[in-house]
């Protein structure tokens, strides 16, 4: 038996880079997974296509994770058509890297409403529909405390308010029995941040590993957070970083 048989995900940010592979195993494990997409529809047809052709099952949501009531609205169709919320992934996400003196306001609430709002919300909708033994995992980011550049200033800040948030909630939920963990990746091969692009320079030389992860080392970690192995760890930021000194 598979280790995720039966159970149902929501992905947020899933068509593409962490979130797509985020889904593809979750469903590999036996999980239905929905997910949600902001405007790549061509990248998330593309993936539910991919998934079925392997007999699994995926859901596409069109949702913004700046906009509080698509993301309810989203949570609410995930449960209507899988039955429950048994694994909520926030994985949505947004970097702004420049001079702190050059940050808007207008970048500032975007950066915020995505990376910490729209987790809230998210969060908080799903538990309507999550039992005991329900899973979230929070995908954060290493650069919560250790930052290897200038110019990271609020998505340092946003990560971080994901590592606190991590550690308070599960103290709200350990009663329920629903377990909250924040999985931080360190330099992580995708398509905004290359292997071989302008950061790698700057990164490689500090990661003990000397490489980029991958994105299916990350969505490994986070089927085990939603296994039934992982049922006594709540309320942990885990670094999956190759030993990033930042």
């Amino acid at each position: 038996m598979k280790t995720l048989e039966n159970k149902t995900a929501l992905v947020t940010g899933g068509s593409r880079g962490i979130g797509a592979a985020i889904v593809k195993r979750l469903v590999s494990e036996g999980a239905v997974v929905a997910f949600t997409y902001v405007s790549g529809k061509t990248d998330a047809d593309a993936l539910v296509q991919e998934i079925a052709a392997t007999g699994g099952k995926a859901i596409a949501i069109q949702a913004d994770s700046a906009d509080a009531a698509a993301i309810t609205a989203a949570i609410t169709a995930t449960a209507a058509a899988l039955g429950s919320i048994d694994i909520l992934v926030n994985n949505a996400g947004i970097g702004t890297f420049k001079p702190f003196a050059d940050i808007t306001i207008e970048e500032y609430d975007k950066l915020m409403n995505i990376n910490v709002r729209g987790l809230f919300v998210a969060t908080q909708a799903s538990l309507k529909y999550m039992g005991h033994g329900g899973r979230i995992i929070n995908i954060g980011s290493t650069n919560s405390d250790r930052m290897p550049f200038a110019g990271g200033s609020i998505y340092a800040a946003s990560k971080a308010a994901v590592q606190g948030f991590t550690t308070a909630l599960s103290r709200d939920l350990g009663p329920l029995g629903i377990t909250v963990n924040n999985l931080q990746p360190g330099p992580v091969h995708t398509d905004l941040n290359p292997k071989d692009g302008p950061f790698a320079e700057v990164l490689i030389p500090q990661i003990s590993l000397g490489r980029y992860g991958t994105t299916d080392e990350v969505a490994s970690f986070v089927a085990y957070l939603a296994g039934p192995e992982a049922a006594y760890i709540t309320g942990a930021s885990l670094n999956i970083d190759g030993g990033f000194k930042g």
